[in-house]
């Protein structure tokens, strides 16, 4: 389905506006000021609907690679993401990230450690390790298509619904200006392997590479002596890092950016228009607005990752969170959540709309309610790596043991302690979905003192 850029819309309607003539405050003004609201909030940022997006509801979701996934930073994020957009979803994530791990190693124990899940989705991201450090070759390149054609049979045979993902590329501290160098090279020339992958067994092809590294040599541009980006190392990222490795992998999964959108006539005291929320209580006037408001959906970022948001508008291009008011006495104005000052803004810039998503999500409810959200994804991802995951599958057993208790009876008390524990996971999961119940706000929006 062909979609129209929001700039482009943007443009257009601009255009209009300034060849339709009408003094600055009149009703002609104010009809269409609400009218291109409405109708970017529809086609600009809504372009990629529900039922565009890769992962859907009832999905069990089991991502699978290296140390980078092993990390649980952008698996996690995906998640955060993917639950607050859609907080009444039944959808479960599950890491099988290890470090260390090649694609041949991933085909060799999927059986153990993608079927144990019965996933309907998974995500799929090895590449790091595979072109071992070192110029592109046949002899690194082969094993690697190889192992991703083998988890391609299996899944298609489980049927399973798979993103193939490609690596990130390394953010080292070389000067330059491109990190298209060296390694970074054979990671290229893998992620073409990727693409064929997907494009060879209908599934989904995700290029981060290429928005990752679009982002690493941006900086490089704007510095004369460039510093790393992204935290971390240069082949794990920290929180920065791994927060551009999961919007690039959204927008890759056809992520859609709306949160919710509201626009309001304060002369006329009524709600224009309104998407993914309800309002009621509307209380409105030159003077100021008050409202009760019920999202559908939360904005998400982790803040831990803000330092990211100079070099990418990551945030922004993933929450789509509009409030406009138009009809208000000219000043600035207060956007009080629940008696919580949240934001303040000239009423030229609330008559004209403005995404609100980095202002709720620094201070106030929506903040409480998201970090919330990202604590209880969290503990239950660190019980599953840390009591299951690593704590049972991936401990080995000496030899010895076998010789004191049969293996086929210790085998069985294993499969036995993980059925019990993924019990456990699933009470987590429940703590999850506790967090993700959409409460109605108060909002106010008032004459700044």
């Amino acid at each position: 389905m062909a979609t129209i850029g929001s700039a482009k819309i943007h443009a257009i309607l601009q255009y209009a506006s300034k060849r339709i003539p009408h003094p600055p405050e009149s009703p002609m003004k104010k009809h269409l000021q609400a009218f291109c609201f409405a109708l970017v909030s529809s086609l600009g940022t809504n372009s990629i609907f529900a039922e565009d997006f890769f992962f859907r509801d009832g999905d069990r979701v089991v991502m699978i690679g290296d140390s980078i996934t092993e990390q649980h930073l952008y698996s996690n994020y995906v998640e955060m993401w993917t639950v607050t957009r859609f907080p009444n979803w039944k959808i479960t994530f599950r890491n099988v990230g290890i470090g260390g791990d090649r694609s041949v190693g991933g085909n060799s124990r999927f059986t153990r450690d993608v079927l144990l899940h019965k996933p309907t989705a998974m995500t799929v991201d090895f590449g790091m390790n595979d072109g071992s450090y070192r110029e592109f070759s046949d002899q690194t390149f082969k094993p690697y298509m190889d192992g991703l054609q083998g988890m391609a049979d299996q899944a298609k045979a489980a049927k399973i619904r798979t993103a193939w993902v490609t690596p990130q590329p390394l953010d080292n501290d070389e000067q330059g200006k491109t990190a298209l160098t060296g390694y970074n090279q054979t990671l290229e020339k893998f992620s073409d392997g990727v693409r064929t992958i997907a494009e060879k067994n209908q599934g989904t092809f995700v290029d981060q590479f290429h928005p990752y590294l679009g982002v690493l040599d941006s900086a490089r541009s704007k510095n004369e002596k460039y510093n790393r980006i992204t935290a971390g190392d240069a082949v794990h990222p920290g929180p920065p890092g791994q927060a551009l490795m999961a919007a690039s992998i959204l927008k890759g999964l056809n992520f859609p950016t709306l949160v919710a959108s509201v626009s309001i006539d304060a002369a006329q005291n009524k709600v224009v228009s309104k998407e993914k929320c309800s309002v009621e209580g509307l209380e409105a006037s030159r003077k100021g607005v008050k409202f009760q408001k019920l999202d559908q959906a939360l904005p998400f970022f982790p803040e831990d990752a803000a330092s990211i948001l100079p070099w990418t508008p990551i945030l922004d291009e993933l929450n789509d969170y509009k409030i406009q008011v138009t009809g208000l006495e000219p000043g600035n104005y207060q956007i009080r959540i629940d008696s919580i000052a949240v934001a303040e803004f000239s009423s030229e810039s609330l008559a004209k709309g403005i995404d609100i998503s980095a202002e709720v999500l620094k201070t106030g409810p929506i903040a409480d309610q998201a970090k919330k959200v990202k604590e209880a994804v969290e503990n239950k991802n660190r019980y599953h790596h840390d009591q299951i995951f690593r704590g049972i599958v991936l401990t080995g057993v000496p030899d010895w043991v076998y010789a004191a208790v049969p293996r086929e009876e210790l085998e069985a008390k294993k499969k036995d302690l993980i059925d019990q524990r993924l019990q456990k996971v699933a009470e987590l999961d429940a703590t999850v979905t506790e967090t993700l119940t959409m409460q109605p706000h108060q909002f106010e929006i008032v004459k700044a003192d």
